[in-house]
C-alpha cells in the first residue's frame, strides 16, 4: 500500500495470490508427490521425496530397500518422474556441452556427442523376498544389494563425474550383495553418451571389476538412454525396469546407434563389451546377475545388483478344478465381465497352454470385491466358457459381511473316499490327514488312510469297516480337522465353531482346548469304549421333539433334536425296527444313519466313567 493509495485493493491482491500460490505449490511441486501418493493409496509408512538429480530414482530404490531391511516398511513404492513441458520441443546445441549434436543418444559410440533428454515415469513395488514368496507374489527379480556415495571434491569440477567415486560405489554394491564381478553378466550403465561421461564410466566399472578379476570382455554393457533418452530423475528406475524385463525375456536388447566404440574407451582390456544387437541371455546352472548404475550431477552415485527371480516349481498334481470368482457393482456388469472372461479363455494362450489356474489365481488375488458376485467351477477352459455364457448361472448380491461359522458334524455321513480329491490335490489338506494318520496308527494299530481311501471303494467291506464306530470317529475327526486347516490356510477365519458329537472334539481342538495329539487320543479311546458296548441303531425322522415324544420308550430314546422338525432316535435293533414300523403307519419315512451303535442314549452309560478318566488325563485349555 506504500505504492498505491488503495490499501484494500492491495491487500486483496496479495491475499488472492497467496491462496493461489499455496494451492499451485501443493498440487504441482515435486516435494508433495510422495505424500500425495501416500494420501491417495492410504500408505502409512515413510513418504520421502528424493532429489539427487539424475540418480534420484535409483537412490529412491536403494533407500526403500533399506527401509524394508530395517522393518520400517513391509512394502515400498520407489521410482521417479521427469516431465518436460511442452513435450514437443527442441534445444540449442552448444559445442562442449552435454546435449547431442544430432538429436541421437549414442552411448559408448565413436559418434557420441552428448545426450538427449526425455520425459518418463517409472515405479517399482518392493518387498522382502521371504515375504513376497510367502504371499505368493509375482516376483520379477531380486535386488541383492545396493550402495550409495558421493564423489566429494575428488574430481575436475562440481558437475564432472569421478572415476574413484563411481568405482567405489560399484565395488560397495558388489560387496553388499556378496557377488563376485565374474558372476555379473550384464551392466546397465548410466550411459549419457557425453564425451567425458562414457570414458569415465567404463574406466570406473573396469577399476571396480578388476579388484577381483583379470578376465576381459565377459560382461555385456548397455544403456536404455539410447532408446528413450535421458529421463533425468527417472533414468535410474528406467534402467532397472529394462534390466528386469531383460531377465524375464531371457534376452538383452541392443544399445542403439552403436557402430564403432568410442576411441577414448579401452574395451579390449576391460571386462566389458557393448551389446549392439539382440542377444540371448538364457538361464543357466547359476542365476543371472546384473549391475545397474545411475550417477547424478553433483556426485551422488547409486549402484544396484539385481538377480533373476527364483524359479518356482509348478505342482505336478495341481487342482483338477478351478474356482473362477467374478465380482461387479451391478448384475449387468457382472454378466459383461463373465462374457469378457469367456472370450479371453477362448484365446489360444488359454486353450493350448491350460492356463485356467493362472486366470483363477488372478481373479481371486488381483480383483476388487464388489456386491454382485458369481463363481464358476471348471476343470478346463471349455467347461469354464460354457458355464460363463450360461445366463441361468445364479448371481448373488452381498448385503453385508456375514460372520463365518465352522460346523463339524458327527457320525452317520462318513463314506469311503471322502476327501480323496482334496487329499490328492491340496497339500495342506494332505499334510493334515497324514499328520493325524501318524498319530493314530500306534493307537488303532492300522493306517486310517487305508480306511478312508481303500483300493476298491465300491467293496461293501470298505463301507462296513468305516461304519464301525472304532474307525468312524477317528476318520471323521481327521477329515474335519484337515478341512478346517485347509480353509484356514486360505485365510477363512471363523467367528465361531460348533460341533455335533464327534464334531465337538474337532471344534475344541481347533479352538485350542486340546492339542491335535491329545484330541486324537481322546476320540480314539472314546470310539473304542463305544465299540465294546452292545450294538444298536439310529434313525432320523421329520418330527418335532414334542410330536415325537408319544412314540418314544420301549427301548427307543431321543438322541438329538437337530432342527425344529428333525429329530434322531437311538435304541437296540429290535426297538428301532419297531419304531420304523410305527412311523410307516403314520406315513413317515425314517432315515437310517450309518452307525454301529445307539449313540446319545442310555446304552452309552457304561462307558462314561472310564471316558472321564481318559479326558482327565490330558491337558485342557480355555478356548482361544
Amino acid at each position: 500500500y506504500n505504492l498505491s493509495p488503495d490499501r484494500a485493493a492491495i491487500e486483496g491482491f496479495v491475499r488472492l495470490q497467496s491462496i493461489n500460490a499455496f494451492l499451485n505449490m501443493i498440487t504441482n511441486e515435486k516435494d508433495y508427490l510422495p505424500t500425495r501418493t501416500s494420501y491417495m493409496l492410504n500408505l502409512r509408512g515413510p513418504s520421502i521425496n528424493v532429489q539427487t538429480a539424475c540418480s534420484t530414482s535409483l537412490v529412491a530404490v536403494a533407500q526403500a530397500c533399506q527401509s524394508l531391511l530395517s522393518y520400517e516398511s513391509d512394502m515400498a513404492l520407489a521410482g521417479g518422474v521427469a516431465v518436460f513441458l511442452p513435450q514437443e520441443r527442441g534445444y540449442f546445441y552448444t559445442e562442449g556441452g552435454m546435449l547431442s549434436s544430432d538429436g541421437h543418444c549414442r552411448p559408448f559410440s565413436d559418434g557420441a556427442s552428448g545426450t538427449v533428454f526425455g520425459s518418463g515415469v517409472g515405479c517399482v513395488v518392493l518387498k522382502r523376498l521371504d515375504d513376497a514368496m510367502a504371499d505368493h507374489d509375482n516376483i520379477l527379480a531380486v535386488i541383492r544389494g545396493t550402495a550409495l556415495n558421493n564423489d566429494g571434491a575428488y574430481k575436475a569440477s562440481y558437475t564432472a563425474p569421478s572415476i574413484a567415486g563411481q568405482a567405489e560405489v560399484i565395488a560397495m554394491a558388489q560387496a553388499v550383495a556378496d557377488v563376485n564381478p565374474e558372476q555379473i553378466s550384464y551392466v546397465e550403465a548410466h550411459g549419457t553418451a557425453t564425451p567425458l561421461g562414457d570414458p569415465i564410466e567404463i574406466a570406473a566399472l573396469t577399476q571396480a571389476f578388476q579388484r577381483k578379476t583379470d578376465k576381459t570382455q565377459f560382461c555385456a554393457v548397455g544403456a536404455v538412454k539410447s532408446a528413450i533418452g535421458h529421463l533425468d530423475a527417472a533414468s535410474g528406475v528406467a534402467g532397472l525396469i529394462k534390466t528386469v524385463l531383460a531377465l524375464q525375456n531371457e534376452e538383452l536388447p541392443p544399445t542403439l546407434h552403436f557402430e564403432q566404440p568410442n576411441p577414448e574407451i579401452d574395451f579390449v582390456h576391460s571386462p566389458f563389451y557393448v551389446v549392439n544387437k539382440r542377444t540371448a541371455w538364457q538361464r543357466g546352472d547359476k542365476p543371472r546377475i546384473a549391475g545397474i548404475s545411475s550417477f547424478g550431477v553433483g556426485g551422488t552415485n547409486a549402484h544396484a545388483i539385481v538377480q533373476e527371480a527364483p524359479l518356482r516349481e509348478r505342482s505336478s498334481d495341481g487342482r483338477k478344478r478351478q474356482l473362477l470368482l467374478l465380482s461387479a457393482k451391478t448384475e449387468t456388469a457382472l454378466q459383461t465381465m463373465a462374457d469378457q472372461l469367456a472370450d479371453a479363455l477362448a484365446q489360444p494362450e488359454f486353450t493350448t497352454n491350460n492356463r485356467l489356474a493362472d486366470a483363477a489365481y488372478t481373479l481371486t488375488i488381483g480383483r476388487t470385491q464388489h456386491p454382485y458376485r458369481r463363481v464358476v467351477v471348471a476343470a478346463n477352459s471349455a467347461e469354464a466358457i460354457q458355464k460363463l455364457r450360461d445366463p441361468a448361472n445364479p448371481t448373488h448380491s452381498k448385503q453385508a459381511n456375514p460372520e463365518i461359522v465352522f460346523m463339524f458334524p458327527g457320525q452317520g455321513a462318513q463314506y469311503p473316499t471322502m476327501g480323496r480329491e482334496l487329499y490328492e490335490g491340496e497339500p495342506v489338506f494332505r499334510a493334515a490327514v497324514d499328520h493325524c494318520a501318524e498319530i493314530l496308527e500306534p493307537i488303532l494299530g492300522e493306517d486310517i488312510r487305508q480306511m478312508l481311501y481303500p483300493s476298491d471303494p465300491n467293496d461293501p467291506a470298505a463301507a462296513d469297516k468305516l461304519k464301525n464306530t472304532g474307525n468312524a470317529q477317528p476318520a471323521i475327526f481327521t477329515i474335519e480337522y484337515a478341512l478346517a486347516k485347509l480353509w484356514l490356510s486360505w485365510g477363512v477365519q471363523p467367528a465361531r465353531m460348533i460341533g455335533h458329537s464327534v464334531g465337538e472334539f474337532a471344534a475344541a481342538c481347533l479352538a485350542g482346548v486340546f492339542s491335535v495329539e491329545d484330541a486324537l487320543l481322546v476320540i480314539a479311546k472314546r470310539a473304542m469304549l463305544m465299540r465294546d458296548l452292545p450294538g444298536g441303531a439310529m434313525r432320523a425322522v421329520r418330527l418335532s421333539a414334542e410330536d415325537l415324544t408319544p412314540y418314544l420308550g420301549d427301548g427307543v430314546a431321543l438322541a438329538a433334536h437337530n432342527a425344529p422338525h428333525i429329530c434322531v432316535v437311538s435304541g437296540d435293533y429290535a426297538a428301532v425296527n419297531a419304531f420304523d414300523q410305527r412311523m410307516a403307519a403314520l406315513g413317515l419315512d425314517t432315515i437310517e444313519l450309518h452307525t454301529s451303535h445307539a449313540f446319545h442314549s442310555d446304552m452309552m452309560l457304561p462307558m462314561l466313567d472310564p471316558f472321564r478318566e481318559i479326558v482327565a488325563s490330558v491337558p485342557r485349555n480355555a478356548p482361544n
